[in-house]
């Protein structure tokens, strides 16, 4: 008897080996509707709208098929067969010739191997999400071959390249540079992202001039380069692995802005379905993780792949910001688990961190 229990417990190890129980939690206020079953929903980028709030537009890719657009009440108000887009991320801009901000929004197309680049004005967004209906055009307005398995992209402003986009490499450790300039999209560098095995996703800090990198299967880091204007990347620094606190795959990443230029770093630590915390300057030390648990209502994040976060004043639900997260496994009343997104209120986590 003895030594059926010992195997039961080194059973239970073995099978839930990455469960975290010290993790803080905080639960979701809204989620989207899963995606079909032969979709995948992955990653998902915020627009930020300045001329009412509450009109803001989160746009989740579904990496089989598109690119959804929903609400700030998690509906869905539109969808463009868009291709196998994985990743998305924007930049709001202002334009100097009419004083009018451009939106910016970069995917990452895993079918075609391309950057993909759509320029929406931002009145436009404003007049989409007015009439609760917005799709963008499945013809990106410029794309551009990246002659490897593209995989993650990120999106910038630099105060000294302008627009860019990093793209990592599916299954390798190659990493590209983009530049949007003079009307038109340019590779401006390639480099390794330290051999990586598989570089995933990336998240570029605008201010502090930082492009994060997560690196999956076989190491499972996050690094941080430096951009310097003779765009040098051999000299990364190393903010955690899996001798650390990164369980799994460390995937998603943003940035979560408390000042121009303080804040945190948030990780989707994939294996024990936590988020992790890092300071946003150097030396990144590890701050706590946490995790988003079930409400009455909404079940529970887990695996996460996406995350994208905005400290801006939305509405009274998200005063302080809002959170959006790709769950994994959308386990509420649907017959089968697929993907979704989550909305979380920045407030909620910055009163239980003490952030």
């Amino acid at each position: 008897m003895l030594k059926k229990t010992f195997l039961f417990f080194i059973a239970i190890f073995f099978i839930f080996p990455l469960l975290s129980y010290d993790a803080v939690t905080v639960v979701s206020k809204k989620e989207t509707q899963q995606v079909p079953i032969d979709g995948n929903a992955d990653d998902p980028a915020i627009w930020f709208n300045q001329l009412d709030s509450n009109l803001s537009l989160i746009f989740g890719t579904d990496k089989y098929n598109g690119i959804y657009t929903y609400n700030l009440n998690a509906d869905t108000i539109g969808f463009s067969k868009a291709g196998k887009i994985n990743n998305i991320d924007l930049r709001s801009i202002k334009n100097d010739k009419d004083n009018q901000f451009l939106t910016f929004i970069f995917g990452s197309n895993s079918g075609d191997n391309t950057i993909d680049l759509w320029i929406e004005s931002n009145i436009n967004l404003y007049k989409g999400s007015l009439n609760n209906s917005f799709s963008l055009p499945i013809t990106p307005n410029f794309s551009e071959e990246t002659n490897f398995l593209a995989y993650g992209i990120c999106a910038g402003f630099d105060k000294e390249f302008g627009i860019i986009a990093f793209v990592t490499e599916a299954k390798g450790s190659g990493m590209q540079m983009w530049q949007f300039k003079e009307n038109k999209l340019s590779l401006i560098k390639e480099f390794n992202n330290q051999n990586a095995s598989e570089s995933e996703g990336c998240v570029y800090d605008d201010e502090n001039r930082t492009l994060f990198v997560s690196e999956e299967n076989e190491r499972g880091v996050i690094r941080a380069y430096k951009l310097n204007n003779l765009l040098n990347f051999l000299n990364p620094t190393i903010i955690d692995d899996r001798n650390g606190n990164i369980t799994g795959d460390p995937e998603g990443l943003a940035i979560y802005k408390t000042s121009e230029i303080d804040g945190y770093l948030i990780a989707s630590s994939q294996g024990n379905s936590t988020f992790n915390i890092y300071n946003r300057n150097q030396p990144y030390n590890f701050i706590n993780s946490f995790r988003i648990a079930n409400s009455e209502f909404i079940d529970e994040v887990s695996d996460t792949d996406g995350i994208d976060i905005s400290t801006n004043y939305f509405n009274e639900e998200f005063s302080k910001g809002l959170i959006v997260v790709q769950d994994g496994h959308n386990s509420g009343n649907e017959i089968i688990n697929k993907e979704n997104f989550k909305f979380i209120s920045a407030e909620d986590l910055m009163n239980i961190l003490d952030l």
